[in-house]
């Protein structure tokens, strides 16, 4: 079984205009459906969308929940490289080689002000998202943790979160749906978990109750000892910030 091969990008629009993420997401979503009619194993290098292929899969199309500490306004993209190293991921290297002059045509120009890429690899027990999606599972909300952690030790890291921390999430309506090294480095993770308003709003109250900053809800302590145990591993900045699945995305609630 090959290991999987993901990509999560973040798209900044500028100015400050509501409605650039929104022509994004919806011409996004909708090139995206007319490639799953793709053969699988075929790529096609067009003129105006880049690379057409099924086996590069837009499984997750997000908008960023702001209020959480994200850039306004961002939009967030989780692709599933089919095949991994040697299926989605060649076909999307392939559009680099001879620097193609389709490559620098698109119909979203002008619309993105910038974005970041991360390729990410699934570790041991991280779910496959094709499963995911192939089960139906769809949230309205995914908690995305993006955390640098020392040289190293970022399988460590994502061990101790699938066997600590995930169980402690699960009781709180959160479901691990991804757990990533960065690579082509040595020093970052991420990890993605479907959840609903509900639950987050009672994981953040059992987090306060623990505090002492709320007497009206139960706490759980093992909240607080996770970020305890988490910072044996880490090394600089730890973030998680939420993302609304957008409607007409594999993920996303229909």
């Amino acid at each position: 079984m090959r290991r999987g091969i993901y990509l999560l990008e973040e798209v900044q629009f500028h100015p400050m205009n509501s409605q650039r993420p929104l022509k994004y997401l919806e011409w996004l979503t909708a090139y995206k459906r007319e490639d799953e009619a793709l053969e699988s194993g075929t790529s096609v290098l067009t003129t105006s969308q880049s690379v057409r292929s099924s086996d590069i899969d837009l499984v997750g199309a997000f908008y960023a929940v702001g209020i959480t500490g994200h850039t306004q306004f961002k939009a967030v993209t989780l692709w599933d490289c089919r095949g991994g190293w040697d299926g989605g991921w060649r076909q999307m290297m392939e559009i680099y080689d001879d620097v193609k002059p389709e490559l620098f045509l698109s119909q979203i120009d002008d619309l993105r002000w910038s974005a970041f890429s991360r390729p990410l690899g699934a570790v041991a027990g991280s779910p496959a998202l094709a499963d995911i999606v192939q089960e139906g599972y769809r949230a309205p909300f995914f908690l995305f943790e993006s955390a640098q952690v020392k040289p190293g030790a970022a399988h460590d890291y994502l061990a101790a979160v699938r066997e600590e921390r995930a169980p402690v999430m699960a009781e709180h309506g959160h479901r691990l749906t991804g757990l990533y090294e960065v690579l082509l480095s040595d020093t970052e993770v991420v990890t993605v978990w479907g959840t609903d308003l509900d639950a987050h709003l009672a994981l953040q109250r059992a987090r306060d109750a623990a505090l002492g900053l709320d007497d009206e809800v139960k706490g759980d302590d093992r909240l607080l000892k996770w970020n305890k145990r988490a910072r044996e591993f880490l090394d600089g900045p730890w973030r998680e910030t939420l993302l609304a699945a957008f409607p007409g995305s594999k993920l996303a609630p229909r």
